[in-house]
C-alpha cells in the first residue's frame, strides 16, 4: 500500500479545516441546477414551480407575482418553467442527495420530524459537501498532474495558490449550488484519463473518455472547448498517418475517434433529454443572451474592473504565463493548453454577459483550475531553474502569500458587499477597503459567518436586493 506524501496530508488537512466554511443555501443561479436535483428525487419529474418559490428574493424578483405564484412568462410552450441551467450538476450530487433522502426518510419514521422535501437543511448540507469535495478533488486532480512534471513542492504551493487564490473558493464553498467547482472537477478528470491513456489509448479507453467528456459538458456546456484536447490529439495522429509516420493506421484511429463521440453524445443526452421536455426541442437550450461572434470582448475579459479575469484574479497571469513555459515540459499538451485558453477566452469574449453579471472575478474560466495548476507550477519549476531552489522557494511563497491574502480581502469585500457585486469596481475605493476596512471587520464577519450564518446570509440577500433595486 501507498503512503501518503506530507504534501497530500496537508492538502487533506487543509481541506477538512476548510470544510466548515461550506455554505448551505441555494441561491441565483444555483436555484436552477439545484431544481432539477430536487425536483426529480422528491417530486420525480421536471416540475420546477417550489424551487422558484423557495428561491431567495434576488431571484424571485420578477419571476413570481404579488401573490408567490409563477408568473405566466416564466413558462415555456410545453408547459414547464424555463428553466436553461445545466442538469449535470444535479447528476454529480444525486449520490449526496438520495443518500440523505434516505436518511430522512428513516428518520422521520423513527419519529423524526426533518422535512423531507428537498428544502431542508441535511439536503442542503449533503449539496453543499458534494461541491466542496468536487472542488477538492479538482484540486487534487490538479496536483497530481503536475506532479508529474515537475518537483511536488512546486505542484503543491500551485495548488495551494489557485485554491486559495482564484475565483473558485467563492463558488466551492459560499455559493455551492453553483456548478463551476464541479465543472473543475470534470475538466480535471478528462485531462487527467487522457494523460493516463495518452501513450496507447484503446476502444474501450475512448468510450470511457467519450463518457467523461459528455458529463463535462452536461456540467457546463461551454467545456466543450476542451474537446479539443483529442480532437488536435486525433489531428496529429491523421497527419502523421497519412505521411506514413503514424504509430496506428489512420482507419483504428477513426473507429476510435467514432467509439468516442458516440460515448460523448451518450452522457450528454440527459442535456438533450431535459431540453426537449422542458423547450420542445434537443437543440434549444433555453438561453435568450446573444453571442457576437465577430467582435470578441478579448480585453474587457482579461482586464476589466468589471470581473476582469486577470485583474480580480491576478494570480492567473502568473498561471497562464507558466502554460507557455510548460513547453519546455511537454511541448505538445502545452500546445493544447493554450490553443483551449485561447478559443475559451475568444467564446467568453463574444458572450453578452461575459463578465457574469453577480460574479467573484470571471467565474466562468474556473473550469480550467487544471490549466492553471499546471501552468502556475511550470513557472515555479522554471524559477528554479534560473535561481536556486531555497530562492526560488522564498520568492514564489511569498509572492503567492501576498495574491492569497489580496484574494481573500477581495472576496470577504464582494461577500458583504463592500464593492459592488454586480458592474464595475473602483480599484482606489477597493484597495482602501482592503488596507483600513478589512482587517477591522474580518473577524467579526467570520465569526458570525460561524456561529449566526442563517442571519449573516438573510443581511447580505437584503443588501444585494436593494443594490439590484437602484440599478
Amino acid at each position: 500500500m501507498r503512503r501518503f506524501t506530507k504534501y497530500e496530508i496537508l492538502l487533506a488537512i487543509l481541506f477538512i479545516v476548510t470544510l466548515p466554511l461550506s455554505n448551505p443555501w441555494v441561491r441565483g443561479d444555483g436555484v436552477g441546477y439545484y431544481a432539477f436535483a430536487r425536483s426529480l428525487l422528491i417530486e420525480h419529474r421536471l416540475d420546477f414551480t417550489k424551487d422558484w418559490q423557495e428561491a431567495n428574493m434576488s431571484f424571485r424578483m420578477g419571476r413570481l407575482d404579488a401573490e408567490g405564484n409563477v408568473k405566466p412568462m416564466e413558462y415555456t410552450s410545453t408547459g414547464h418553467i424555463d428553466n436553461h441551467f445545466a442538469v449535470g450538476p444535479a447528476i454529480l450530487w444525486s449520490p449526496f442527495l438520495i443518500i440523505t433522502h434516505a436518511g430522512v426518510l428513516l428518520y422521520d419514521r423513527l419519529g423524526g420530524g426533518t422535512s423531507a422535501d428537498g428544502f431542508s437543511k441535511p439536503y442542503r448540507v449533503a449539496m453543499a459537501t458534494g461541491t466542496a469535495l468536487y472542488g477538492f478533488l479538482a484540486l487534487v486532480i490538479s496536483f497530481v498532474l503536475a506532479r508529474r512534471y515537475v518537483a511536488e513542492e512546486w505542484a503543491f504551493l500551485a495548488t495551494l495558490a489557485i485554491w486559495l487564490a482564484s475565483s473558485l473558493p467563492v463558488y466551492m464553498y459560499f455559493n455551492p449550488s453553483w456548478s463551476h467547482a464541479q465543472s473543475a472537477f470534470m475538466v480535471a478528470l478528462f485531462l487527467w484519463y487522457w494523460l493516463r491513456t495518452r501513450v496507447e489509448r484503446d476502444s474501450v479507453q475512448c468510450l470511457i473518455l467519450g463518457a467523461i467528456g459528455g458529463l463535462m459538458m452536461d456540467v457546463y456546456y461551454l467545456n466543450a472547448v476542451v474537446l479539443l484536447l483529442p480532437f488536435l490529439e486525433s489531428i496529429a495522429g491523421y497527419r502523421q498517418g497519412l505521411r506514413g509516420a503514424a504509430a496506428e493506421p489512420v482507419g483504428r484511429l477513426f473507429i476510435k475517434n467514432l467509439a468516442f463521440a458516440v460515448a460523448v453524445l451518450a452522457t450528454f443526452a440527459p442535456t438533450l433529454i431535459t431540453k426537449k421536455i422542458i423547450y420542445g426541442s434537443y437543440l434549444n437550450f433555453g438561453y435568450t443572451e446573444r453571442w457576437f461572434w465577430r467582435s470578441p470582448a478579448f480585453f474587457k475579459v482579461a482586464l476589466s474592473a468589471d470581473h476582469g479575469l486577470f485583474t480580480w484574479t491576478p494570480v492567473l497571469i502568473l498561471a497562464v504565463a507558466g502554460v507557455f513555459l510548460f513547453r519546455r515540459r511537454d511541448r505538445d499538451l502545452a500546445t493544447y493548453l493554450i490553443i483551449i485558453f485561447g478559443v475559451y477566452l475568444y467564446a467568453m469574449g463574444c458572450y453578452q454577459d461575459w463578465d457574469g453579471l453577480s460574479s467573484f472575478g470571471n467565474r466562468f474560466f474556473i473550469s480550467l483550475t487544471p490549466l492553471f495548476v499546471l501552468g502556475l507550477a511550470a513557472l515555479f519549476d522554471w524559477i528554479e531553474r534560473i535561481w536556486t531552489k531555497r530562492n526560488a522557494a522564498i520568492v514564489s511563497a511569498s509572492a503567492m502569500a501576498v495574491l492569497i491574502l489580496w484574494n481573500l480581502g477581495l472576496m470577504f469585500q464582494w461577500g458583504t458587499h463592500l464593492i459592488p457585486a454586480r458592474g464595475a469596481i473602483s480599484w482606489r475605493e477597493t484597495a482602501h477597503n482592503q488596507f483600513v476596512v478589512v482587517p477591522v471587520e474580518a473577524s467579526h464577519t467570520m465569526g458570525n459567518y460561524l456561529t449566526s450564518r442563517k442571519q449573516l446570509m438573510e443581511r447580505i440577500e437584503e443588501e444585494d436586493v436593494r443594490q439590484l433595486e437602484r440599478r
